[in-house]
């Protein structure tokens, strides 16, 4: 996969396309945090990793953005999509083993998906967040 879409130049277009939408780096964010919230949702991490950050990467890079910030805010939102249905295979596993249905289980969870979009906005617009212990040990 990630050799066609080399051959076929996709990240690269891509890049070029979210680049000529903005060059504000929060609107650009703002995008990659939707697009990844909406893979997330059905597609497994790993996968979505291998795939995604070839093409978000570059675009990041080119407005500035630390590596290590954007890689936290991408994990991040692929974390969000692990526990969101429809696929939300955390959510499945967790509640298969507390023998709950999904529809009992929605509810009193929304606090925690409005807790996760906080954090994730927080990590988006204060890069300082993600990145304070690597620079306490001096890693950055």
């Amino acid at each position: 996969m990630s050799w066609l879409m080399s051959y076929e130049s996709i990240p690269q277009t891509i890049s070029q396309t979210l680049l000529t939408l903005s060059e504000n780096p929060l609107i650009i964010l703002l995008i990659i945090n939707i697009t990844l919230l909406l893979i997330g949702t059905f597609m497994d991490m790993t996968p979505a990793v291998l795939i995604f950050t070839p093409i978000f990467l570059p675009v990041a890079e080119s407005l500035g953005i630390s590596p290590l910030h954007f890689g936290i805010m991408m994990i991040l939102n692929l974390s969000i999509g692990l526990c969101t249905p429809p696929v939300g295979s955390v959510l499945f596993v967790g509640c298969s083993i507390a023998k709950v249905g999904i529809s009992k289980i929605i509810k009193p969870i929304l606090p925690l998906y409005a807790a996760m979009v906080i954090a994730l906005v927080l990590v988006t617009l204060f890069p300082a967040i993600s990145e304070f212990l690597p620079s306490l040990f001096g890693l950055i």
